[in-house]
């Protein structure tokens, strides 16, 4: 009924009009999903409202089509869950929930067939692939491991923390950053099976105290890049797409010199025309902005803005890759920011949209 209001609701400019969907990190009554319109001729997004309930449905992500919805559910008991997603109307369906195979799932990500949904599970440092049947719903998990070590912060590095995972761009590799171990795994995938498997090696090293948090291929499937949450860095990897092995070629802060607070980066995202990098801080809370050089990857700082609120975790751009979008989660809104393709400067479009607890967020894909 919450999509169908918003459909119905003040603002209009069909042509211009695309759907978002913000998960959070929080439960409770009326806490799960929240969908707006977002104009992609101004910027502005809309006003948001409840389209399901759900229990911290932190990060979630989309099918292709935009027709399944598959997201972590972030409690100690940790879950993961499926939904049918009406394109037009935003409207969503839960089809079935699952134990995630750990506690505190934080990340998902689909594979590139499509066929199977894999998880990082934080707080119990593990892993885990679900099959995905037919007709959306999760089905039985193909795989499950544990990460066991440890580095040298004794507070948030006691044990591993698995806090992302993703597949390469040929589909062969699933590479995972444990922040507690400051490790990115990489496990051959068996797209057919849903298996994973170590590689050889089986991971590589980062400097200790840095923390690895997310992970992103360049466009072009040569470099990874990766937020180093506790050094406040972002990290950048050649890699081999045939043997599996990354090789660090660079470690850059993600804000610029003179911040003396404590910086805890969060989220990374690479423009599609490959030339760009954006990154959010919480702490100085800010976005940050680099160009990559494109003879060998390697980044420089272009800008530094303010994200328009307290603790910006999660980022994403429109479907053309004009905006920005940034989940402000302490401080309980989203904002946009205006991207120039020939610099890469973000400029804010509007003020912050009052969202409760943004975390995640995805457009669903223009029909």
């Amino acid at each position: 009924m919450a999509a169908l209001a918003l459909a119905a609701g003040a603002v209009s400019a069909p042509a211009a009009q695309e759907l978002v969907l913000f998960g959070t990190h929080a439960s409770g009554p009326g806490i799960g999903f929240r969908l707006a319109h977002f104009d992609s001729a101004t910027g502005l997004l809309g006003p948001s409202a409840l389209d399901v309930s759900a229990d911290a449905p932190s990060y979630f992500v989309l099918s292709a089509d935009g027709r399944r919805l598959y997201a972590c559910n972030s409690v100690p008991r940790g879950a993961v869950s499926a939904y049918a997603v009406d394109p037009v109307s935003g409207a969503m369906r839960l089809l079935n929930r699952l134990p995630s195979g750990g506690s505190e799932p934080c990340y998902i990500t689909l594979d590139r067939t499509g066929r199977h949904a894999l998880v990082a599970n934080y707080d119990s440092g593990s892993v885990a692939v679900f099959s995905i049947a037919p007709d959306g719903r999760l089905g039985a998990r193909t795989a499950l491991v544990r990460h066991s070590g440890h580095s040298i912060d004794p507070v948030r590095q006691s044990r591993a923390h698995a806090h992302s995972i993703i597949v390469d761009p040929e589909n062969r590799y699933a590479l995972t950053a444990d922040l507690g171990e400051d490790r990115i795994y990489v496990y051959r995938f068996d797209e057919r099976t849903g298996r994973l498997s170590p590689n050889d090696p089986p991971y590589a090293s980062v400097r200790l105290g840095s923390g690895p948090r997310h992970l992103r291929f360049h466009p072009n499937g040569k470099w990874l890049y990766a937020t180093a949450e506790m050094g406040g860095a972002v990290l950048a990897f050649n890699w081999d797409g045939e043997r599996g092995t990354l090789g660090e070629i660079q470690s850059i802060p993600a804000i610029p010199p003179g911040y003396r607070g404590v910086n805890t980066t969060a989220e990374l995202l690479i423009h599609p025309n490959g030339r760009f990098l954006y990154v959010s801080n919480r702490g100085p809370d800010t976005v940050g902005v680099f160009s990559i050089e494109p003879r060998n990857g390697r980044l420089s700082p272009v800008q530094s803005v303010p994200s328009g609120g307290s603790m910006p975790r999660n980022l994403t751009f429109d479907p053309e890759g004009r905006w920005l979008v940034v989940a402000n989660h302490d401080g309980n809104n989203a904002s946009v920011f205006r991207i120039d393709d020939k610099t890469g400067l973000l400029s804010p479009a509007a003020p912050p949209r009052s969202i409760p607890f943004p975390f995640g967020i995805r457009f669903i894909p223009p029909q």
